[in-house]
């Protein structure tokens, strides 16, 4: 397969990507605050880069299935943030009618199959996704991302072993940002170097800069290329790190201040525009210019959600079943 040659334009759409990425969390935030935004709510702010060099290395039509830190993810494949903030207010306008919340961004149109709550459960459905594209004949790939705690989940390993023998089209990633809630890894495991669980299956595993999309665009490139050609998965330790809390509950005792700001030195959105400028790709008026539409943006997806109705009563019977007139269902 030919790679995917990065350009002016990748770079250029690395920095909006990440920026509406970061903005969109930050209002998310506030309204939280605010109660306009209910339930638990996990903010991605801080790994932008992950979402964007994955997009960047993959085509549309390659399944991407994650966890519940999924705004960014789904923002960076193309949902829109207006169907992102009315799933966020529980609007009928939303992703998943508002019926998934935080956790449960999904869309069909753009291959992004979630957005789950239960740890680590994304593992095993993401192979699953792996087998019926195998299964169907085509040469995509299954981007399947969990984090560092769910790491520790036993299917991790069932999955590992099944999707070794099959050789699927999955690459397997763990977005590890240094803690599983509020538990450090080092408190967690005996193996802090999580790449190195799949060298138990002779899975190709290796750790990844996650504060660079350049770093993960090659990094996914090179996994995907395989994957396509019937060599199997691969699995990758995006090492990257949030700089709020596990959820917009967590009150974050359990690091300093001055370990999130030494992370905040190696921004993925200010290393970006420092190449974006060094290299001349963008003028400052053009980038003014891309800070001003993305907050367009999310001005506007606001505005979208406080408007847009919630769902009707009856909407809580429908979607449950894949049958139609479902018989025991009244």
């Amino acid at each position: 397969m030919a790679k995917i040659k990065v350009t002016k334009q990748t770079y250029l759409t690395w920095y909006e990507s990440m920026l509406l990425q970061r903005r969109f969390e930050e209002r998310a935030g506030m309204l939280y605050g605010q109660q306009k935004i209910r339930g638990f709510c996990h903010l991605y702010i801080g790994q932008e880069a992950v979402s964007a060099g994955i997009v960047s290395a993959t085509r549309k039509e390659d399944p991407i299935i994650t966890a519940y830190r999924d705004h960014g993810l789904g923002l960076a494949r193309g949902m829109t943030p207006n169907e992102c903030m009315a799933e966020l207010y529980g609007k009928a306008t939303g992703s998943s009618k508002g019926k998934g919340g935080s956790m449960h961004f999904f869309s069909k149109e753009n291959y992004f199959f979630g957005g789950h709550g239960i740890v680590g459960a994304q593992i095993p459905m993401g192979a699953g996704i792996g087998f019926a594209e195998k299964y169907k004949g085509t040469d995509n790939v299954c981007v399947t991302l969990f984090g560092d705690g769910a790491a520790r989940q036993g299917a991790l390993h069932e999955t590992f072993n099944m999707a070794m023998t099959w050789k699927l089209p999955v690459i397997f990633i763990v977005e590890n940002n240094g803690y599983a809630m509020g538990t450090s890894v080092e408190r967690t495991t005996n193996v802090e170097e999580i790449w190195k669980l799949g060298l138990g299956y002779e899975m190709p595993s290796e750790a990844v800069d996650g504060m660079h999309p350049m770093a993960v665009h090659k990094a996914i490139e090179t996994a995907a290329d395989r994957a396509r050609k019937g060599k199997g998965p691969t699995f990758l330790e995006i090492r990257t790190y949030r700089y709020k809390g596990h959820s917009m509950s967590d009150p974050q005792k359990y690091r300093t201040k001055e370990e999130v700001e030494s992370y905040k030195k190696l921004d993925p959105i200010e290393q970006v525009l420092d190449d974006i400028k060094k290299k001349k790709y963008a003028t400052e008026e053009q980038i003014k210019e891309i800070n001003t539409r993305v907050k367009q943006q999310v001005d506007e997806c606001v505005t979208f959600a406080e408007n847009s109705p919630f769902p009707d009563d009856a909407e809580l019977y429908k979607d449950v079943y894949y049958q139609q007139n479902y018989p025991y269902l009244s």
